[in-house]
């Protein structure tokens, strides 16, 4: 309001006039928006003052006369609008006062943009809306999800439902509805890969892996994502994973890892940097070990395997592949060990605890055994812990758990022994053993690490290495099988066999036919003139298509097919889809297409990669019949004398459907090499990740010589 100012003077001659002047106030205008940036459709608050104004006029964005204070919502904006303001007073016209309200570019996002969870995981999205605001969710289209396709909350907070597969989570902006923007979560009911090769049937198909795609597996978007460098020896067992294990009161999807340095390791499956659950030193006094025990010096030096060749190296302790129970959350694996002075040695079973490391009650057990023989001249084989290499990968089958042996280099005496054991829960009882070479030697059962396979008729299949073969012998010995594939009941009795006809020559010149693995298919549909086959082969090159119901003895012309490799085979077989999947040693990935109704074979496509001594066992991932991915392991510079070279394993990945369309490497991006390969290791490829195991950066020397001594290195989708 104006203000007056008067004065007055006085003199010698009295008072003079009082002179007066009013002086007016010019109003300050103030005009400001909240928020100042909004999506498209949003809105914002317009707040303006002026004290000393008698009114107020609005122009741009909006008009009219408005009182001298208050507040205003713009509306509804779909493009980016200024405001101003003049007020009036007595001093006359404020400033002009503006503010503006922008709308924000872009389109809404949602982080991260994929991923992979079992269903017992939550997945948190993460919305960035243009200008802010919030946004709802809908998956597969229904708002807030359902109990089938999974739920979300309005923090973005997704529970999976009972669906698997993959789902769509949208985020659409309240403000601005014509804005969205989708994520995509694949949930898998896979609960766990509890044994080699992924399940009994040693066919290596995951087909419940429905983040991984052939669309999706490139270097832009794929690749290592962390390693586990802490794993404390060379891991030529494959990686097992179970989901969904409670460990120290929260929940994880598990890998575990066995070394050759008697360990056992259980990681987060997922976290990154790598987290270890829990180890477990499997001779420790707490494990059995007596004090003083250590794992078995080998390689070239000190050894106190073998001969000298480094077969594996730089020790032996876990070579086998473990086996899980998941009714009881029991990790079952055979521990090899030497006493300090380097005079006794020990193999144990142990039932160890998934969730603590603990060894179970009754656990472990010593392994012991004899059988029938005579090729010592003594009439009984003693199980000999030193001489036997337990290489192959352990069976669960009806509650049972059979153990395989060969050599360590070939070195006298060794034979083929198999043993079942089962575990009540307080301890061990051995309930069979079975010798297939008591009257020779030789035939060891080692299937490049392998374990044997099983129908669901509960028979076992075995393949057994050079030795002695006289089945057909109609007198004594007739009890021995090297070089075959043997039929065990469940008793551990040999219900039938096959043996090829240059058996004799495969014994001669160390062209064992139990280098390879076996793997059994699915039944073909009835009418097929085989429903049930087998497949394997070995280091003469051939793979032998089997017929489960008549193996057929002795001779090639009891076989199915037979299908030249023209490589030597040191792997077990893939199977996915009628597409059987291979890699010899020296020799390509082949890709063998079964016609279901006729039984033979037909090679379908073969990689351009060559895959070196000792070639690979491939891996596949696919959702059911779809997005099928080859993934395998080029491990010929595995770093010991009788290798190439010493460098990472390198992982490929296959088109399931063309094996000429390569997908990717691990040598195409340096950051993306594995720690130094290890012979005969397979990946395992679960929940949107490839697990790899190697010997970090040893180089092949003795223990401790390098800073790594194991590493599992894990492969996945690059963070989006």
């Amino acid at each position: 309001m104006p203000t007056s100012y008067s004065l007055a003077c006085s003199g010698p001659g009295g008072t003079s006039g009082t002179a007066t002047v009013v002086v007016s106030v010019i109003p300050l205008a103030t005009l400001s928006a909240y928020p100042t940036v909004v999506p498209s459709g949003g809105s914002s608050t317009l707040t303006w003052s002026s004290s000393n104004a008698t009114s107020c006029a609005a122009s741009g964005g909006w008009s009219g006369t408005l009182a001298t204070g208050g507040t205003r919502g713009t509306g509804a904006l779909a493009a980016t609008t200024s405001y101003s303001l003049t007020c009036t007073g007595s001093g006359g016209t404020s400033n002009v006062s503006t503010a503006t309200v922008t709308i924000a570019s872009g389109t809404v996002s949602v982080a991260p943009k994929a991923a992979a969870i079992t269903l017992w995981q939550t997945q948190q999205f993460t919305p960035t809306v243009p200008g802010g605001g919030a946004v709802t969710w809908t998956v597969d289209g229904v708002a807030g999800g359902n109990g089938s396709v999974g739920t979300i909350t309005a923090g973005g907070a997704y529970t999976p439902g009972t669906a698997v597969g993959t789902h769509s989570v949208v985020a659409t902006s309240v403000a601005n509805t014509s804005e969205s923007g989708s994520a995509v979560v694949a949930v898998t009911n896979l609960a766990g890969m509890y044994t080699y090769h992924d399940d009994i049937a040693r066919d290596g198909a995951n087909t419940q892996e429905f983040y991984l795609t052939t669309a999706n597996v490139n270097t832009s978007s794929f690749g290592k994502l962390f390693s586990c460098t802490n794993a404390d020896g060379a891991i030529y067992a494959q990686p097992l994973w179970v989901a969904n294990v409670t460990i120290n009161g929260a929940q994880h999807n598990v890998v575990l890892v066995a070394t050759e340095h008697d360990s056992l390791f259980a990681f987060d499956a997922d976290a990154s940097p790598c987290v270890t659950l829990w180890q477990a030193s499997l001779i420790d006094t707490n494990h059995g070990g007596l004090g003083g025990e250590t794992s078995v010096p080998s390689g070239t030096t000190g050894y106190l395997v073998g001969k000298g060749l480094g077969d594996i190296t730089p020790e032996v302790g876990v070579t086998g592949t473990p086996v899980i129970d998941p009714s009881t959350n029991t990790v079952y694996v055979v521990s090899k060990s030497v006493n300090a002075a380097q005079t006794t040695f020990y193999q144990r079973l142990h039932a160890i605890n998934l969730t603590t490391g603990n060894e179970n009650a009754g656990s472990p057990v010593t392994i012991a055994g004899t059988y029938p023989g005579n090729a010592t001249g003594t009439g009984t084989i003693i199980f000999s812990p030193q001489q036997e290499n337990q290489r192959s990968g352990l069976v669960l089958l009806n509650g049972s758990i059979y153990i395989a042996w060969a050599s360590h280099e070939d070195v006298q005496p060794y034979y083929g022994w198999v043993m079942g054991y089962t575990y009540s829960g307080t301890a061990f009882t051995q309930t069979s053993v079975l010798n297939i070479t008591a009257d020779a030697n030789g035939g060891g059962i080692w299937m490049d690490g392998g374990a044997m396979a099983a129908d669901s008729n509960n028979n076992l299949y075995a393949l057994s290495g050079n030795g002695a073969f006289d089945a057909t012998s109609p007198t004594p010995p007739n009890v021995d099988y090297g070089d075959s594939m043997l039929q065990l009941s469940p008793a551990l009795s040999i219900l039938q066999y096959f043996t090829p006809s240059d058996e004799l020559s495969d014994a001669q010149n160390d062209k064992d036919f139990g280098s390879g693995g076996a793997a059994v298919l699915a039944d073909l549909p009835a009418g097929s003139p085989y429903t049930h086959l087998v497949m394997g082969g070995g280091k003469d090159g051939t793979l032998y298509v089997l017929n489960r119901d008549l193996l057929g003895g002795l001779g090639d012309s009891a076989a199915v097919q037979m299908l030249p490799q023209g490589h030597g085979i040191f792997s077990t077989g893939g199977y996915w889809n009628g597409n059987y999947y291979i890699a010899s040693a020296g020799g390509p990935l082949n890709a063998y297409l079964l016609n279901t109704t006729q039984a033979p074979f037909s090679l379908g496509s073969t990689s351009s990669a060559i895959f070196g001594w000792p070639g690979g066992t491939p891996s596949i991932s696919a959702s059911g019949a779809q997005a099928g991915i080859v993934w395998v392991l080029n491990t010929n510079k595995y770093c010991t004398p009788q290798s190439s070279g010493c460098g990472p394993a390198v992982l490929f990945a296959y088109d399931a459907t063309n094996l000429a369309n390569a997908l990717w490497n691990s040598s195409m991006v340096s950051t993306d090499a594995a720690g130094n390969a290890v012979k005969f290791t397979v990946p395992t490829v679960v929940n949107g990740k490839v697990y790899v195991g190697t010997r970090g950066n040893n180089t092949g020397g003795v223990y401790g010589s390098t800073s790594i001594s194991g590493e599992l290195d894990v492969y996945g989708m690059k963070p989006n």
